[in-house]
C-alpha cells in the first residue's frame, strides 16, 4: 500500500492514477474539508479528465483520511514555496510532512518526496531527520550503498495543469535513490501507469533536473519578453520578427506575454538564485524580467487609454484571473500581481472577469457575468487565452482590446 500525503494539483491526480492502475492507495491531507469533500465523491478542482480518472480510483478502492497511515511507502507531495527576500526554497512542509511519516511508518519504508526542491535541499533538510530516527533504531546511516531502515528517494512530478491525466501517463520520470535496489523499486510503482521511460540516479542528480528544466523555459520566456519590449520601444512587430526568426532550423524563440504564473516557472529557477547567488547571473536577470512583465503590461494599458481618449480606469477590463488558459489555478497569477501592483500604488484593482475563477474572496472587483463584464468598460485586455474568449470574438466588437497573447483576430487590436 502507498500512502500519499497531499492532496492538491499534484498529489491528488498521482494518489488516483496509482490506484485507478492497480495500486491500493490511500490519501492524507491535513485539510479536513478537502478530505470530506473527496470522501463525498467530488473533486476539489477542475482538471480535463480528473472526474473521469476519480471515479475509476473510486471503483479500485482509494481511500482518503486526515490520518497517516503505517504502511511501506509514503508519497510525500506537498507545496515548497520559496523565499521572496532570500529566493531560497522553504522546505518546511515537506520536513513536516517527513516528521509526521516517521511517527507512524515501519522500519524499513521508503519515503518518495515529489515536491520540487533545489539541489541539496534532501541532504540539507530532510536526510539529517531520517538519519536521526535510523540511529535511534541501531540501523546503518542511509547514505550507504544498502540501506537500512527508512529510505528516501526524489522523484519529482511532472506535470502541468490543464493537461495532468495526460502528462501523468506519458511524461518521462526520474527516481533519485540512494541505492539501485531502492530506485528500481519505486520505479516499479511509477512503471504501473507511466509510460514514459524512467530513469533511476542519485537524489542530487534529481532534483537539479527537475529545476534546470523549469529554469531552461523560463529563461527563454524571458527572452521573449525582452524582446517585445526592444521591439514596441522602437514600434516594431515581435510577432512577425519572432515568425520569420523560427524559419531558420536552429531558432526556436518562444511567444512573449503578460508575464509567467503557476508553481514551475516562476518559483523554481529562484531556487538556483538564491543557493548560486554569485553564479546564476543569466537566470536571475531572466526571473526579474518575467517578474515586471506585469508592470510593463501595466503601462501599455495606460499608454493605450491615453491615446484612446480613456481617463477612468474603471472603464478597463481584464479578461483572464488564472495564470493559464482552461484551469482554475490561480498561483502566481500575472493578472494578480498587476492587481496588487496598482493596490500598492494606491489605486483601485481594475474590472476582471475569468469563466474559470469565480472567488470574489481574492478578486474582489471581479464581474462574474461576462456579458455584464462588457457592458462595464470600453477596453479590454486578454491576459489568458482561455478557449471561451476564442469563442466569443463577436461581443469584444467596439471595444478597445489590448491582446496580451496575439490570439485576437479582429481588426484594430493593441499587442503588448
Amino acid at each position: 500500500m502507498i500512502n500519499v500525503i497531499g492532496l492538491g494539483y499534484i498529489g491528488l491526480p498521482t494518489a488516483l492514477m496509482m490506484a485507478s492502475h492497480g495500486v491500493e492507495v490511500i490519501g492524507t491531507d491535513y485539510n479536513k474539508e478537502l478530505v470530506d469533500t473527496l470522501n463525498a465523491g467530488k473533486t476539489t478542482f477542475k482538471e480535463d479528465g480528473l472526474d473521469e480518472l476519480f471515479a475509476e480510483a473510486v471503483k479500485a478502492g482509494i481511500k482518503f483520511t486526515t490520518e497517516y497511515q503505517k504502511t511501506d511507502m509514503y508519497i510525500v507531495s506537498v507545496p515548497t514555496p520559496y523565499d521572496k527576500f532570500s529566493k531560497k526554497v522553504d522546505a518546511c512542509y515537506v520536513v513536516a510532512a517527513v516528521k509526521e511519516v516517521l511517527k507512524v511508518c515501519p522500519d524499513n519504508a521508503t519515503i518518495v518526496v515529489e515536491s520540487t526542491v533545489s539541489p541539496g535541499t534532501m541532504d540539507k533538510f530532510v536526510r539529517p531527520i531520517v538519519d536521526e530516527f535510523n540511529k535511534s533504531l541501531d540501523l546503518r546511516p542511509s547514505t550507504l550503498d544498502k540501506p537500512s531502515g527508512i529510505s528516501l528517494v526524489h522523484a519529482p512530478e511532472r506535470i502541468i495543469p490543464g493537461n495532468m491525466v495526460y502528462e501523468l501517463l506519458h511524461n518521462n520520470r526520474t527516481i533519485g535513490a540512494d541505492s539501485k535496489e531502492i530506485g528500481e523499486k519505486v520505479k516499479q510503482y511509477y512503471a504501473s501507469f507511466c509510460q514514459g521511460e524512467i530513469v533511476v540516479t542519485d537524489i542530487r542528480t534529481a532534483e537539479m533536473t527537475k529545476v534546470v528544466e523549469n529554469t531552461f523555459r523560463a529563461v527563454n520566456i524571458a527572452f521573449a519578453n525582452e524582446l517585445a519590449r526592444i521591439c514596441r520601444h522602437d514600434n516594431m512587430d515581435v510577432y512577425e520578427i519572432i515568425r520569420i526568426c523560427n524559419m531558420h532550423p536552429r531558432v526556436n524563440i518562444l511567444q512573449p506575454g503578460p508575464g509567467v504564473g503557476g508553481h514551475c516557472i516562476s518559483v523554481d529557477p529562484w531556487f538556483l538564485v538564491g543557493d548560486y547567488p554569485s553564479l546564476a547571473k543569466v537566470i536571475d536577470e531572466s526571473m526579474r524580467t518575467n517578474d515586471s512583465q506585469p508592470q510593463f503590461v501595466l503601462n501599455r494599458i495606460y499608454e493605450i487609454m491615453e491615446e484612446n481618449g480613456i481617463t477612468d480606469s474603471s472603464r478597463v477590463g481584464l479578461y483572464g484571473i488564472t495564470y493559464k488558459e482552461n484551469v482554475d489555478d490561480v498561483r502566481e497569477s500575472p493578472t494578480l500581481q498587476m492587481i496588487e501592483c496598482q493596490e500598492r500604488h494606491l489605486a483601485r484593482p481594475l474590472k476582471s472577469f475569468d469563466p474559470f475563477f469565480t472567488d470574489k474572496e481574492i478578486v474582489k472587483n471581479q464581474v462574474l457575468d461576462f456579458d455584464e463584464f462588457l457592458e462595464g468598460i470600453d477596453m479590454v485586455v486578454i491576459m489568458v487565452k482561455h478557449d471561451h474568449i476564442k469563442m466569443n470574438w463577436e461581443k469584444l466588437k467596439g471595444k478597445v482590446i489590448l491582446d496580451c497573447h496575439n490570439i485576437c483576430p479582429l481588426e484594430s487590436v493593441y499587442h503588448i
